[in-house]
């Protein structure tokens, strides 16, 4: 660390005293001073273009053991684009001496704090937008982009603009119902979502004195919702006790002075405080539990940077033991860290999550990062213990902030409740009513499928092409045909440019065992977006063969690559009779259509 910088003002804030122990520049609200950052994080999000960043600049790395990787957004490595950034910079971490927190490690800010790569006073950047959850042990950690990481990577330190610091006091006695994310909520109901933008706060009174680590980590997870840069609490013994612990040595905390200077004073008057939950949408729009209590629920999401430790963990399963999640009501619980899993194993209370109906997942940010379990769909009402609700962030649906205990409690009840009122029986989904489905009459004015196609001829000289390398997995959300036809062949080496070069009423021919592999529907549809009028293949894939004749797709298995074709010609080809017609003007007799085949092309489809 550095020495304090000439000129500064006596009283400091707690920010302005962790800057000015990592800067030589003079420390004021307002001022650029470049910042020593101890500990440097690019996550799996991210963490690919950092190193591009790199390795495009020429630059090398700093000081490897004050630099890290944490894999905490997709922890399965599931999404292909994730497991390729994963595994890039996997193979950087190894080339430059790099530690990698992996995939089974969990959360990074998390991690920072439970492996003490950070102590009260420190500093450290990551690609994560929640990094100033450190403020919960008094040191400075700031979400920056790919370009500053890798500067901090490459020098050690990076440029920035010393924040103003707002004092808020949190007042009075809540309720013995209310959990640390209640008051965070009620911070944010008053502050609003813009209330503490581009600030430090520091958070005082009996209340937050009284906090545990994880009730700290709770409320500074969420000064991000507020627009903090970020919320400082002055560690109290226990919390020291335990990062001296981490640290494996005897560390200090710091506080501001007495006559610190801070551009605003807020008080929060917390007096009676019960359970408060935010509306789908806006994390700033917090309520009384009440005003939506028995609102039907779809899901519940425990977990996240923000209620994934373990005393969220036992609050839930207290709320869970002995009883079951309510019908058609999906439980999902993510640990924040591999230590958590294995602390809540130890304790049993995986067994008391799983008994109660919960599905468990490997730690780390899940559904907040839209990389593992907690996003929800259209339509569903989810109340979750996260620190967003965002429209889109953690799925279509709606989604409801909440404490951990109260998520268990709605879990139970089916609908929004409390541990102290749930319901004798759990709400359940009405069901039947519906009327039995019947087909489409036929349209008179409908096109009859052509019987004889004509187009322009594509070779594909391959055999084996299976349908990952026709539709990747990667594009299998897709789920509107017109979007799929350009990732036809998008995992074929030297077909990757077939959406741009192929014409309406082409003709594919191929190999054999032409879409061999998964069963997927769109490895068919693909080539319905793009116009393709016909793909004959020596031989198909059993399932895929199904697939294009039950949604009226034709193909035809013949062999056409040995007919001496060339990309360009255009055939004549007779679905009825196996007639095909050369540009010579010679004919071959390939096996027609069957009948069923020829019933369920000519009505477009199986279900028509």
């Amino acid at each position: 660390m550095l020495t304090q910088s000439k000129g500064e003002p006596m009283g400091r804030t707690i920010i302005e005293k962790i800057l000015s122990s990592h800067t030589v520049d003079p420390v004021a609200p307002g001022k650029i001073v470049d910042l020593e950052i101890d500990a440097r994080v690019a996550r799996d999000f991210g963490g690919a273009n950092v190193v591009k960043n790199l390795t495009e600049a020429g630059l090398s790395i700093n000081d490897p053991a004050k630099t890290f990787f944490t894999f905490d957004c997709n922890p399965g490595g599931s999404d292909q684009k994730y497991a390729v950034n994963q595994q890039f910079c996997r193979v950087y971490a190894r080339e430059q001496g790099i530690t990698v927190y992996d995939i089974d490690r969990g959360i990074g800010t998390h991690v920072a704090i439970d492996q003490g790569l950070v102590r009260p006073g420190s500093t450290l950047v990551s690609t994560d937008s929640h990094a100033n959850i450190l403020g919960a042990i008094g040191a400075f950690g700031q979400g920056m982009g790919d370009v500053d990481i890798a500067h901090a990577f490459a020098h050690g330190r990076v440029w920035f603009k010393v924040p103003p610091t707002v004092k808020v006091t949190i007042t009075g006695t809540p309720g013995k119902t209310a959990a640390p994310k209640d008051l965070t909520l009620a911070v944010l109901r008053q502050m609003g979502a813009a209330g503490l933008l581009g600030s430090a706060a520091e958070f005082y009174g009996d209340v937050v004195d009284d906090l545990d680590l994880s009730g700290r980590v709770t409320m500074a997870s969420m000064g991000t919702e507020m627009g903090a840069i970020i919320c400082l609490f002055p560690p109290n013994g226990s919390v020291l006790a335990e990062c001296s612990a981490r640290c494996k040595a005897e560390v200090e905390g710091i506080y501001a002075d007495p006559d610190a200077e801070y551009a605003s004073e807020v008080t929060v008057d917390v007096e009676g405080l019960g359970s408060l939950i935010a509306r789908p949408g806006h994390p700033e729009d917090v309520v009384d539990l009440d005003a939506v209590r028995g609102r039907k629920i779809d899901s519940v999401f425990i977990g996240s940077c923000t209620n994934g430790r373990m005393d969220d963990l036992r609050t839930a399963a207290t709320v869970l033991k002995g009883k079951r999640i309510a019908p058609g009501v999906v439980l999902k619980i993510v640990p924040s860290t591999d230590a958590v899993w294995r602390q809540a194993m130890k304790e049993g209370l995986l067994d008391v999550l799983k008994e109660a109906g919960a599905l468990i997942g490997n730690a780390g940010c899940a559904g907040c990062a839209a990389g593992q379990i907690g996003q929800n769909g259209p339509g569903e009402v989810t109340v979750s213990t996260g620190n967003r609700n965002f429209a889109g962030k953690q799925g279509k649906g709606e989604v409801y902030l909440a404490s951990p205990a109260v998520a268990a409690a709605s879990a139970v009840a089916g609908e929004i409740a409390t541990p102290d009122t749930l319901p004798s029986s759990p709400a359940v989904f009405a069901t039947g009513g519906g009327a039995t489905a019947t087909a489409p009459a036929p349209d008179p004015d409908a096109e009859t499928a052509p019987s004889v196609v004509r187009g322009r001829v594509l070779l594909i000289d391959q055999d084996n092409i299976d349908t990952d390398m026709i539709f990747h997995n990667r594009h299998l959300a897709i789920t509107e045909i017109d979007k799929m036809g350009e990732h036809t062949f998008g995992n074929l080496p030297g077909f990757e440019d077939f959406p741009q070069s192929v014409q309406s009423g082409d003709i594919v021919i191929t190999g054999g065992n032409f879409g061999c592999g998964s069963s997927r529907q769109q490895a068919v549809d693909c080539f319905r977006a793009l116009g393709v009028s016909l793909v004959v293949a020596r031989s198909f894939g059993a399932i895929y063969e199904r697939n294009a004749i039950n949604s009226g797709f034709p193909i035809l298995g013949a062999d056409l690559l040995s007919a001496g074709l060339a990309d360009g010609d255009e055939i004549e080809v007779d679905l009825t009779t196996g007639k095909v017609t050369l540009p010579s003007g010679e004919t071959l007799d390939v096996e027609p259509f069957s009948r069923v085949q020829l019933e369920i092309y000519g009505r477009g489809g199986l279900l028509r």
